[in-house]
Formats: C-alpha cells, structure tokens, sequence
C-alpha cells in the first residue's frame, strides 16, 4: 500500500477517534448524557493519541500540524452525519484548503536547512 493511502487512514482514524472522543464529553457536559459516556470516550482519546504515533513524520509537531487539517475537514463531516447540519461553501472551502495544507507539511520534499 502506498504511503499517501495509509497515512490517509492513519489520520482519519485519529480523527474519528478524536471527534467521537470530545463528544462523548460534550453529550455528557451539554447534552445531559449519562456520565458513562465519558468512559468509551476516554478510549476513543486514547486511541487518538495512539494512532497519531503511527504517523509518517519524524517529528511530533509536525505530524500534529498536519493532523490538524484532516481534523478541520472531518469534523465538518462529523457535522453533517452525527449533527445532521449541512456544511455551507466556506466549510467545503475551508476544510479543503487545510487538507491541501496537511499535504504540504507531510509530503513536501525535505531537504537540510543551511
């Protein structure tokens, strides 16, 4: 499998984890959820910082920055399939404009800096 593919899983299975994570916390804080669901977020957050291991970058900040673009564009589907609110044009623009950034950060040829 090519390395643009499993660093696509990788970081949507973070973001998954993520998002599913942080709204076991808001359900209970906002929602009026059961406390309980804070315990299959707690593994949720967990495996999110786990997964995010699995990254192909040599160096933690820059895994994570790029992370943070994939995070941006799954949260905007997070929005419309868990909360059922579709995103506008400036979300779409948005989002993509920060995938096109985690691309950059991860796959920009690097070379030694004089």
């Amino acid at each position: 499998m090519n390395q643009f593919v499993v660093t696509a899983a990788i970081y949507a299975a973070a973001a998954l984890a993520k998002i599913a994570g942080c709204f076991a916390f808001w359900a209970w804080l906002r929602m009026g959820k059961s406390i309980w669901w804070t315990a299959p977020g707690i593994v949720a957050l967990i495996a999110f910082a786990y997964l995010l291991t699995l990254a192909p970058s040599d160096h933690a900040g820059r895994a994570y920055a790029a992370y943070g673009g994939i995070y941006i564009a799954a949260s905007l589907l997070w929005l419309w399939g868990a909360e059922g609110q579709i995103p506008d044009r400036w979300d779409l623009i948005g989002a993509g404009l920060a995938v096109l950034a985690a691309m950059i950060i991860l796959f920009a040829p690097r070379g030694s800096v004089q």
